[in-house]
């Protein structure tokens, strides 16, 4: 019986010793555990207070996982100039992950823009249009070889000396649409639409004058421009938030079948036009062109013949629609203000007179008329939020940190309203603002763009365009008024019909139904791309007897 309680005793010791020690293992376990995490916890603390990240622009509070993005929709350019006066001229959004800054001031946009082009002159990536453009798209393409090329062929063909050999044709489509004016005024907007395609179409492909904005060539463009602009747009698909998506086969990504079938579709016109200009330099009866040009001096500017096809869709989706629109901007300002058609046509008057219509050879003398052509630019531009550029690299300016691949967007609308540099009435349509006490053009202000305004652009990602739209803009204006006085429209009681100056409809929005597919996510979501006025009326009559008959001789001689 001893023998047995001996031996349970030594038992239990061992089984005291055995708890004993695993409890003591334990202990020093968890021990060793609440070490890790604090070190853990230190090591993050440390991580965050060092990280850059906690210095980067100040912008409002956003939401789990989707951060601002509900922020970020229709006429934000309005909302971003209020935020200016709370979080200054560089606000930072969270896109759900993508790192977003708004761009209010002019000498910021300057600083990081101009100045610091090589590592902001990037394109934010988007899977959708980089499968509808094939890549080679190049105002929104990636900032590489390709974007180099087209662009260097870009600056050649619409350069300030390049665009002088347009004058015939673009004074040709002013007298074409200053008469149309007077012939059916209540279409006076399709009559833009046309002018402007007509002149783009022209000059790139040497393109007989259009009829009619109903043309098929300008309807299959402007269908492929509304559905490229639509894919651009931050939030019409489900892509551009979860990028792994991009990977699925198009057998069931339903986005991607269309945007594979619309890059075919759309390929197949783009290159169709290119090969029209070719058969014609082939024959050696090519008319001046753009495309004419990058065909002869294909050495030159080493671009393939898809680069060809696809530069003409790129010029002719960035001027046609903005050229018309903004010529509907400037007619709404005549009948808003008044006076400055007035002394408009006061100057046409002294330096041309009656007898004869305006000409190029006219610039020079005409400063106010040049003067209504940078104000409509600076006063409505039709795209308030310029195209978005992206970094390539860690940045920092004035203690604020800008995180590789960034999206940086200039608030272009905000920044031509500057009263520093614009005055104290930038919200009206004043022409006089841009000339000296003497009726001259006054020298540019230095922190102000050479155009006088910022409505083109930034850096390498300027508008290619912008002296051709200059000259088209001059010379419809110049002809229109010296043939037309545009007046409001009254009422059945003799009362002018109000005008909206501040609304907009939103030309993106015109996307092909069928594209909107199952990864689209909000009908309101904001393009930004090209806005044009609110639909108003307008009275359009000859401001002399004369004036029909010589626009009529003039077409007859120009054989419209």
């Amino acid at each position: 019986m001893s023998s047995l309680l001996s031996a349970s005793f030594r038992m239990f010791e061992a089984l005291k010793s055995s708890l004993l020690q695993s409890w003591l293992r334990v202990q020093d376990y968890g021990t060793f555990s609440i070490g890790v995490v604090l070190g853990l916890i230190v090591l993050y603390v440390a991580r965050y207070i060092a990280s850059p990240l906690r210095k980067v622009p100040p912008g409002p509070r956003g939401y789990p996982i989707i951060g601002n993005l509900l922020e970020m929709g229709g006429g934000q350019w309005l909302k971003y100039a209020e935020w200016h006066k709370k979080y200054g001229g560089l606000i930072y959004l969270d896109a759900a992950g993508q790192p977003v800054v708004v761009i209010n001031s002019p000498k910021i946009a300057v600083e990081l823009l101009d100045r610091r082009a090589a590592i902001y002159s990037d394109r934010p990536h988007n899977v959708v249009f980089d499968i509808m453009a094939g890549g080679v798209f190049f105002a929104f393409a990636q900032y590489g070889d390709t974007w180099r090329r087209m662009r260097r062929a870009a600056n050649e063909g619409f350069g300030k000396s390049s665009v002088k050999g347009f004058y015939e044709t673009q004074i040709t489509e002013a007298v074409l649409l200053a008469s149309d004016l007077l012939v059916s005024p209540t279409r006076w907007d399709q009559h833009f639409r046309r002018a402007a395609a007509s002149t783009t179409l022209s000059v790139l492909y040497g393109y007989p004058t259009l009829n009619s904005e109903q043309d098929h060539v300008v309807v299959a463009i402007n269908d492929f421009s509304a559905r490229l602009f639509k894919a651009t747009s931050i939030g019409s698909h489900l892509v551009h938030f979860f990028p792994w998506l991009r990977h699925l086969p198009s057998s069931l990504a339903k986005w991607k079948r269309d945007a594979e079938a619309w890059n075919k579709q759309d390929g197949v016109m783009f290159e169709g036009l290119i090969h029209m200009v070719e058969a014609n330099v082939a024959k050696g009866d090519d008319h001046q062109s753009v495309a004419a040009t990058l065909i002869r001096e294909v050495e030159k500017n080493k671009l393939s013949s898809i680069e060809r096809a696809w530069f003409g869709g790129t010029m002719y989706t960035g001027g046609a629609d903005t050229t018309s629109a903004m010529m509907a901007w400037w007619a709404l300002a005549m009948l808003a203000y008044p006076e400055t058609q007035a002394r408009a046509q006061a100057e046409i008057d002294a330096v041309v007179g009656r007898a004869r219509l305006p000409t190029f050879a006219d610039f020079p003398h005409l400063p106010y008329i040049r003067a209504m052509v940078k104000e409509i630019l600076r006063w409505r531009p039709v795209g308030p939020l310029g195209s978005p550029h992206r970094s390539t690299e860690d940045d920092w300016y004035e203690g604020m940190f800008i995180p590789k691949g960034t999206i940086c967007m200039p608030n272009i609308w905000h920044m031509n309203r500057d009263p520093e540099l614009f005055g104290k009435n930038t919200e009206y349509f004043d022409p006089g603002r841009y000339l000296d006490a003497s009726g001259d053009l006054a020298s540019g202000v230095s922190d102000v763009k050479e155009q006088g305004h910022f409505t083109y652009g930034f850096g390498r990602r300027i508008c290619v365009g912008s002296h051709m739209a200059n000259d088209s803009l001059f010379i419809d204006i110049a002809v229109i008024l010296w043939a037309n006085k545009l007046e409001r429209k009254k009422d059945a009681t003799g009362q002018l019909l109000p005008l909206d100056l501040d609304g907009w409809v939103d030309v993106g929005l015109a996307a092909s139904a069928d594209f909107i597919t199952f990864c689209y996510v909000d009908a309101n979501v904001d393009i930004h791309f090209c806005r044009r006025p609110i639909p108003f009326e307008l009275e359009i009559t000859a401001r002399f007897p004369e004036a029909p008959g010589m626009l009529a001789q003039e077409r007859e001689l120009r054989g419209l």
